[in-house]
């Protein structure tokens, strides 16, 4: 059984591999340099997060326009894009506009997004609450207006007096418009109920690197469980725009005495277990060890197993050409296992 495979960038740029400084654009040029290894290693995704108000990557489109412009295979993703700042049309037309340069190679995830730096970041970017309104109710609007600007149903109202309206349309669409688009949309899940409510509204499912409502069963096969209850929800639906599954995983692939220094200490068999918002809540482990070892760990992975797409998040802070090694250690180990 193969499966994708991408890297997925946190885009801090509070470091500078030498003068330590806080340097933007060096995130930038190394996420591009990155997106073009990944491609030369085989990959099939380069992924980015997006966070407001903080040293990582907050504009999106310009970004996985610019790593398009640089590559022809690979796809583009976002994990995720938070819509509490966004406004839909305006995303609808930005996330075509990047599709259609990228040939059609946008992977694009969007949530309500997590936690974050700034108390009142919503407010700034000209959004508040209406009276008992949450922002899981404005994502989940946000999103459907999204799906059908993106999917081509008309969102706005032809002025018939007008001479600018297409071919005299009565009913308008976003512009421009990319075929397709709407069946690469995929909602990102925190919670086994988020994921079946993401089935029953025909996305694909981007699991989160952590699961809330804990159960205490390891993380992995508490994620599995989400994926097949997301699989069974959409089975339901009637659509037939979603139906992919994705993971998130941290994994390193000892390969040199190199890496053995700076990662063999770095793995860890057990979950991750806290308090976050309020509740409980469980990531996974760090998978460090050769390429047999890996191998062996990644096929008792039932969420792994369960997935279509596996993202690993990888060190960008350590810069292209290091991280071009891991991505090759990645893809040998996908090999061993048939996954590749």
């Amino acid at each position: 059984m193969t499966k994708k495979i991408g890297f997925l960038n946190f885009g801090h740029f509070g470091y500078d591999r030498v003068s330590g400084s806080v340097d933007p654009k060096a995130a930038l040029d190394d996420q591009l340099a990155m997106t073009v290894a990944a491609e030369q290693e085989g990959l099939d995704g380069a992924w980015i997060r997006v966070h407001h108000f903080q040293w990582m990557l907050s504009a999106p489109f310009p970004t996985l326009a610019a790593m398009a412009a640089q590559t022809s295979t690979i796809e583009l993703g976002t994990g995720v894009i938070d819509l509490r700042y966004e406004n839909p049309l305006y995303f609808a037309e930005e996330a075509a506009t990047t599709d259609l340069i990228a040939d059609g190679r946008l992977q694009l995830g969007i949530s309500r997004g997590s936690p974050e730096a700034a108390v009142d970041g919503q407010e700034q970017f000209g959004y508040t609450l209406t009276p008992g309104q949450t922002w899981h109710d404005v994502a989940q609007e946000r999103g459907q207006r999204i799906r059908a600007a993106i999917g081509g149903e008309p969102v706005a109202t032809g002025d018939p007096h007008s001479p600018w309206s297409p071919g005299g349309a009565t009913d308008l669409v976003t512009q421009p418009q990319s075929p397709g688009l709407v069946h690469r949309l995929w909602w990102g899940s925190g919670s086994t109920s988020s994921g079946i409510v993401a089935g029953q509204q025909g996305y694909n499912l981007l699991s989160s690197t952590l699961l809330l409502q804990d159960d205490g069963r390891p993380f992995h096969l508490q994620q599995a469980d989400q994926l097949r209850r997301y699989q069974d929800a959409y089975a339901n639906s009637g659509y037939e725009t979603g139906g992919k599954t994705a993971v998130t995983r941290s994994m390193f692939a000892l390969r040199s005495v190199q890496d053995e220094r700076m990662f063999g200490h770095a793995g860890s068999q057990r979950d991750q277990a806290g308090q976050l918002e309020g509740g409980p809540a469980r990531s996974g482990p760090t998978y460090v060890g050769t390429i047999e070892q890996l191998a062996e760990t990644l096929s008792h992975d039932e969420a792994m197993v369960e997935a279509d797409y596996i993202l690993f998040a990888n060190p960008a802070q350590l810069g292209p050409e290091r991280n071009r090694e891991i991505f090759a250690g990645w893809m040998e180990v996908f090999r061993m296992l048939g996954w590749k």
